[in-house]
């Protein structure tokens, strides 16, 4: 797929891997509809891209969480642009607490943005990218092929949301839809910063090295170019698809270096 004039939808667009995919699409000439919650700087963003990029944007306000704010998004996109090529959904929020000392809020809020609100978005827009069979993304993760500790409502999110896409390939094989599972490793982006504490208040300073870590915009052009080269599954690291083949074939092994691995991070939850 040429991404040339494609009109591409992006959730939790404001800021992190959404706003860096927001820049790679424009780049490559896509028309956007850029969704998020902070409508001032999804606003701000759709400006410049505009200016720089030469192309038609449209920011919307969207809480994925709510069936309704999803339905509106893609009907703004029909009703500006008449169809719909490309959804990717990418927004999404993260946790630190061990389920023992958790909240039940937090995993349901999780599973609301995480899940629900790619089930939400999917459902409304798929009959439209089946009409231009184009493609449908999910911005997972590699917690959604291992469960991390202290990350309980995160990696249950993200395995629902790689059932669901696996299925959505399989029922779509005859009708010429693309589904795209992007599973990066640890991004440095705001979802740290943003990701709930057991009381479902904001944790404020990340507890990994960010600066070991895959940036927004390295993720966003992986991504985009899978989307153009109609890619199944996106493992992006050494150490992901390490897990993702350790998990098959060492299991037990796994997870004694899953657990001495988060025992390491700073304030640690792991004793």
């Amino acid at each position: 797929m040429k991404l040339n004039d494609k009109v591409v939808i992006i959730t939790g667009a404001s800021s992190g891997i959404g706003k860096a995919l927001a820049i790679e699409f424009a780049s490559r000439g896509a028309n956007l509809i850029l969704a998020a919650r902070q409508y001032v700087a999804l606003c701000e963003l759709t400006e410049s891209l505009i200016n720089k990029c030469h192309i038609q944007a449209v920011a919307v306000q969207c809480d994925v969480s709510n069936e309704e704010d999803c339905n509106h998004l893609i009907k703004q996109a029909v009703l500006t642009f008449n169809r719909v090529d490309v959804l990717v959904n990418n927004a999404g929020i993260s946790m630190r607490a061990l389920f023992k000392d958790v909240d039940l809020k937090v995993l349901k809020t999780l599973m609301d943005v995480n899940f629900w609100g790619t089930v939400y978005c999917t459902k409304y827009a798929l009959p439209h990218i089946q009409k231009t069979q184009g493609s449908i993304v999910g911005v997972s993760s590699i917690a959604g092929y291992k469960g991390l500790p202290g990350r309980t409502g995160y990696s249950a999110s993200k395995f629902a949301m790689n059932g669901f896409l696996d299925a959505l390939r399989i029922e779509n094989l005859k009708t010429g839809v693309h589904i795209l599972t992007a599973c990066p490793g640890f991004t440095a982006s705001n979802i740290r910063n943003t990701a709930l504490a057991k009381d479902g208040s904001q944790q404020g300073e990340s507890t990994l090295e960010e600066d070991k870590m895959m940036t927004a915009e390295e993720v966003a052009k992986i991504i985009t170019d899978g989307v153009e080269n109609r890619a199944r599954t996106l493992i992006m690291t050494r150490q992901g698809k390490l897990t993702v083949t350790l998990s098959k074939f060492f299991p037990a092994w796994l997870d004694k270096l899953v657990y001495n691995t988060f025992a390491k991070e700073k304030d640690a939850l792991l004793k």
